[in-house]
């Protein structure tokens, strides 16, 4: 019978255990993937006393305890040490084929978890709390809730990848935000009736501003997304039959230049229709365009929408031209413009008018390019006191 191995305080050693010279214990194990793996610790049990000038750790025989439960659990004994960025790395690997601006957000994030305590900390040490802390650190660099709550979600899904890949348990990232940090994001809020129509007065008017009067009767006439508008070409509009055809926008990238993308779901493809005003508004467009760059972006050309150079304009140039616009429409009127007014608020406006309206809520979502009917029944909720009242009138007399 082979005799028991001991340590050097002559305790019996169980099987994978091993005491080295220096006094330091070790415990060797098969992982998941049927390669040896080590731990170590200075103490064999949790009464051993760290000797001095070592950094403490819990005992071999907890770690073993651990490791054992992992093993029995499926869970990757080695997955489980990558670090937040490693993890993050591996998540947006995966799904490498996404648009530009998805991309400048996986980059944000990185960086940000690189310049984070949070980003070197292996997965499996990473708690509930980690996570709130960082959302807090987050909040004091300046990043606003909806950024922040749009990285949290991403960390989510990497940390969801990683329990679906039994590298660990729980997902330190499935909590509200809000019930860390207040919301504070400023409302979406559409324009009423009378700021509308004060509005379009105001820009039809204004000797500045006039020229950019049919773009905004499109904008308020249509729903388009401001790069959709941008992305018009003389092919896209068919007067014969009183259609828009939305298949694509135009974006200016720094670096890139301009290019052209498809909508980010199927739902994004669709054929509006022109009122009589955005009839008149198109047809006012083309006879007033100057002459165009002969660009070709992707496929297209002979855009709608230029400017000063024969190029096309893209969404900077009309959100730096509502910050002017709106300020100078509130400086002249007592009832100000919504704190948050840009080209978006009139894609806003355009939903709830309709909403208000009594469209049909598919119909409308078709109108939109929305993908999922929440996003459209959302704007049914900005009716106002009135608007209800109004409904409340109507089906009861």
């Amino acid at each position: 019978m082979s005799e028991k191995r001991r340590d050097n305080k002559n305790r019996i050693l169980r099987t994978g255990e091993s005491q080295r010279k220096d006094g330091r214990y070790a415990y060797k194990y098969i992982d998941t993937f049927g390669n040896p793996q080590f731990v170590y610790s200075w103490k064999l049990v949790p009464t051993d006393k760290t000797p001095a000038g070592k950094r403490e750790d819990i005992s071999l025989r907890e770690k073993e305890k651990e490791i054992q439960k992992d093993l029995d659990d499926g869970i990757d004994t080695l997955g489980k040490k990558m670090t937040v960025c490693q993890l993050y790395a591996k998540q947006i690997r995966h799904r490498a084929n996404v648009r530009h601006g998805t991309k400048q957000g996986r980059k944000q994030l990185m960086r940000i978890l690189e310049e984070d305590s949070l980003g070197a900390c292996s997965i499996e040490n990473v708690k509930l709390s980690d996570a709130k802390e960082w959302a807090l650190r987050m909040k004091d660099k300046g990043y606003s809730f909806k950024t922040i709550n749009n990285h949290k979600r991403s960390l989510k899904a990497a940390f969801y990848t990683a329990i679906q890949d039994d590298c660990i348990r729980k997902n330190p990232f499935d909590f509200q935000l809000n019930t860390v940090l207040e919301d504070n994001t400023e409302p979406k809020v559409p324009l009423s009736p009378t700021q509308e129509a004060s509005f379009l007065s105001f820009v039809q008017n204004d000797k500045t501003y006039q020229k950019y009067y049919d773009e905004i009767i499109i904008l308020l006439g249509t729903g388009l997304r401001i790069s959709e508008l941008c992305g018009l070409t003389e092919s896209d509009i068919d007067f014969e039959h009183k259609l828009i055809n939305i298949d694509h926008q135009l974006l200016k990238v720094s670096g890139i230049g301009y290019h052209v993308e498809t909508p980010k779901t199927k739902s994004g493809i669709r054929q509006i229709p022109m009122s009589t005003k955005v009839y008149e508004a198109f047809k006012r467009v083309l006879n007033d365009r100057g002459r165009a760059d002969k660009l070709i972006v992707g496929g297209y050309s002979n855009f709608l929408f230029l400017n000063r150079n024969g190029l096309p304009k893209v969404a900077i140039n009309y959100d730096t031209m509502f910050r002017g616009l709106v300020k100078k429409y509130n400086k002249s009127h007592e009832e100000a413009l919504p704190k948050v007014t840009t080209p978006h608020t009139l894609r806003h406006t355009f939903c709830t008018n309709l909403a208000n309206a009594g469209m049909n809520p598919k119909a409308l979502q078709y109108i939109m390019g929305h993908s999922n009917i929440t996003m459209t029944l959302n704007y049914y909720a900005h009716a106002t006191s009135d608007s209800a009242m109004a409904e409340m009138e109507r089906l009861i007399a």
